[in-house]
């Protein structure tokens, strides 16, 4: 009779969160990627004190992944609903736990794809997405997002806008942050 030692179950649990983990960034096509310190630094720094509409409106995370920068942007904004959209199970499972450690009343973490996620109640959509995810998510911010919503891009450039600003982290990367703003609907985003 043969019992597995603790090292051999830790092995076991770890292989299978590193093959959930690039399963599910096979099917999005997008790794959940944890934003740095120095980069979540930016992002809050490039955003304005106030946000755009009435303080019913909505901040979403797309990908929010680990739920740190999600856990950030509730703190940032207490007056907002904060939503953090992840598909991929085990990093969504990690961002429930912290979120249940860190207790912020305003921060929702959901189970969802948010390519098919109603987000027209946001002023304040930010994202870690690949450039082909930006792709396909690029006509849903212009069909559903109101003329002043903001969009925050880490790392990647939506193609085709034109930024308000950016920003360079102060990391070694100096990994680009990008803010866009939704225009009015009679004018075209690439000018």
């Amino acid at each position: 009779q043969t019992t597995m030692t603790i090292e051999t179950w830790v092995l076991i649990f770890a292989l299978a969160a590193i093959a959930a983990v690039f399963a599910w960034t096979l099917m999005t096509g997008s790794p959940p990627t944890p934003t740095s310190r120095a980069v979540r630094r930016t992002i809050l720094a490039t955003l304005p004190a106030r946000l755009p509409g009435d303080q019913a409106a909505e901040v979403y995370e797309l990908g929010a992944g680990w739920g740190g920068l999600a856990l950030a942007l509730a703190r940032r904004y207490p007056d907002r609903q904060i939503i953090g959209m992840e598909l991929s199970p085990l990093p969504w499972l990690v961002s429930l736990i912290l979120t249940a450690l860190n207790r912020p009343a305003n921060l929702t973490l959901r189970r969802a794809d948010f390519l098919n996620a109603d987000l027209s109640g946001a002023s304040l959509v930010v994202c870690y997405l690949s450039a082909d995810v930006l792709a396909r998510l690029r006509p849903q911010l212009e069909r559903q997002l109101r003329p002043g919503a903001l969009i925050v891009s880490n790392t990647f450039a939506i193609e085709g806008w034109r930024p308000l600003e950016s920003h360079a982290a102060r990391d070694i990367y100096k990994s680009p942050v990008y803010l866009y703003e939704i225009a009015p609907r009679d004018s075209d985003p690439e000018k």
